[in-house]
């Protein structure tokens, strides 16, 4: 890979420029048990390939969309976890942006060989149907 090629990487490689990414709110990544054990309270969904799990802040700290990965030692081993969740991170990344309601934590739970065995477009599908589930379908 030469150097201007991996300028490319993480930004809309067709056009060349990230100003989609860059006009979207940017996603905090949730890191505290007690931010994970809120939004298990919440809403849920199930999909075929992981759940999502959502709740809505408190209205003074509604800013922006926070989300958290997880997966359980029932998805199999390290690696199989990890690959996992960077499959999860990825359509978080893909979707949220465009579809997620601000000043909601939501929580994306990989399933037991279902998350990194369905294609990917199906994972991103079953996020977008899980959202709108979720808020409502969008006119």
């Amino acid at each position: 890979m030469t150097p201007s090629e991996t300028d490319q990487i993480g930004s809309n490689a067709k056009t060349g420029s990230s100003s989609a990414v860059l006009s979207c709110p940017p996603l905090t990544v949730l890191t505290q048990r007690r931010d994970f054990q809120r939004a298990a309270r919440g809403k849920r969904v199930a999909m075929a390939g992981f759940v999502l799990q959502s709740l809505e802040r408190p209205a003074g700290d509604a800013q922006g969309i926070r989300i958290g990965y997880t997966c359980s030692k029932k998805v199999g081993n390290a690696v199989a976890r990890n690959r996992a969740k960077r499959r999860l991170r990825e359509i978080a990344r893909a979707v949220l942006p465009l579809r997620a309601e601000q000043g909601y934590d939501y929580v994306l739970i990989g399933r037991n060989s279902a998350t990194a065995a369905l294609p990917f477009t199906t994972l991103l599908a079953d996020l977008e149907k899980a959202l709108g589930i979720l808020h409502g379908k969008k006119k």
